[in-house]
């Protein structure tokens, strides 16, 4: 049996991996600027995440939601605590896509409405609604396509309370990542989602942030959605919850109410998941993690700023996209290939940089020097193309 390739390869086989490096299979060392897809939140096989699955691992790995499960509710006091949220209600799954799947249908159990605003650019998924509601049409199949989603221009306001005037009272809930991950690290404005919180409560709408990627203090806040200063209705979780583990979740506001049945799953929540969710939390909470993604955020975004070839640089804590021009195209791939340097990218022309939160100062400037380089490099191979051309 072979693989089912759907996905295009580096061919790099990674077999270890500690704090922000990788080594391959011939003992190479690689920087990990990528987190694979902002995965990574407190460095590789932490010693402390390490020691608390595998005591969990010792004792029981799994048994289903039909019993009590003591971890779990360790794991959401923590969380809730952390984030600031100790208000809410925590349900546990698996992947970012279940948790928005999740989000979504609670929604409509809420209202009973079937509408759905999302954006442009927007990516919750490859699951079934979550899917239907990624603005990439390449990825939705046949079956996901519904006319109960409503697509409008990312942080344009009028369009919104134009689509609100029209709908009010047909949307169950507006969807919207506080910072674009794939869609090439596009920032929420905080009026925005200070509309979109006010519009939801005017016409019984529910708010749901896609905190998937940019939240678990990726951003520098907790949740990214925290800038705008309001809070959503559902918070939708995953990546940087388990720091490679599967594990996901949403975190539900109090006045939605729970119903037996209404929501479930056999893997989420299991006793190895919550270890090293908690885990997660604890090193997070521990070492200071949030605030050096915000002091570190800073200070790398303002150095990628001063590279005046970079256009467009972007982001808020470890969460940084910047564009790259036309002859600089191979940038990503140099950095991979020739400086050892995993990036990530979002199409056309953008460069995504979703590190752990651990990552040091001494790092980010060797990811700068390396960069530097790497831009002379393709700059002076450009020069010499042209010369040549002219010849």
């Amino acid at each position: 049996m072979k693989l089912f390739d759907v996905y295009p390869l580096n061919n790099i086989a990674i077999t270890s991996a500690k704090g922000s490096y990788v080594w391959d299979a011939d003992g190479v060392q690689y920087l990990d600027m990528y987190g694979g897809h902002a995965v990574i939140s407190i460095g590789h096989t932490h010693p402390h995440w390490v020691d608390r699955i595998e005591n969990q691992l010792e004792k029981i790995a799994f048994y289903s939601n039909s019993v009590i499960i003591p971890i779990q509710k360790q794991l959401a006091e923590t969380l809730g605590r952390i984030s600031g949220k100790e208000a809410y209600q925590l349900f546990l799954c698996n992947s970012g896509a279940e948790a928005n799947e999740n989000a979504l249908k609670l929604a409509s159990f809420v209202n009973g409405r079937k509408k759905i605003i999302s954006f442009s650019k927007s990516f919750h998924g490859r699951t079934s609604l979550a899917v239907a509601a990624t603005d990439n049409p390449s990825i939705i199949a046949p079956v996901n396509e519904t006319d109960n989603v409503i697509f409008l221009p990312f942080n344009d306001e009028t369009a919104l309370k134009a689509c609100f005037a029209k709908h009010g009272n047909e949307i169950s809930s507006v969807i919207i990542e506080g910072i674009q991950g794939v869609g090439g690290i596009n920032i929420a404005n905080n009026s925005f989602l200070q509309l979109i919180r006010q519009l939801c409560d005017d016409n019984g709408s529910v708010y749901i942030a896609d905190s998937v990627q940019c939240g678990y203090g990726r951003s520098g806040q907790f949740f990214s959605h925290d800038f705008a200063g309001v809070n959503a209705d559902i918070y939708t979780m995953a990546k940087g919850m388990g720091n490679g583990f599967p594990v996901a979740g949403i975190l539900i506001a109090p006045q939605i109410q729970p119903k037996y049945g209404m929501l479930g799953t056999t893997f989420g929540g299991n006793q190895l998941a919550c270890a090293a969710a908690l885990a997660v939390l604890e090193v997070i909470e521990n070492e200071k993690l949030i605030e050096n993604a915000k002091e570190n955020g800073e200070y790398l975004i303002n150095k990628l700023k001063a590279i005046t070839v970079l256009k467009n640089v972007r982001g808020r804590g470890l969460m940084i996209g910047f564009d790259v021009p036309e002859e600089l195209k191979e940038l990503k791939k140099k950095l991979l290939f020739d400086f050892k340097v995993f990036t990530g990218e979002a199409k056309p022309n953008v460069i995504r940089l979703l590190p752990s939160l651990a990552l040091t100062k001494r790092q980010i400037d060797d990811f700068l020097d390396s960069l530097e380089e790497a831009i002379e490099e393709l700059s002076s191979l450009q020069k010499a193309e042209v010369s040549d051309i002219k010849k």
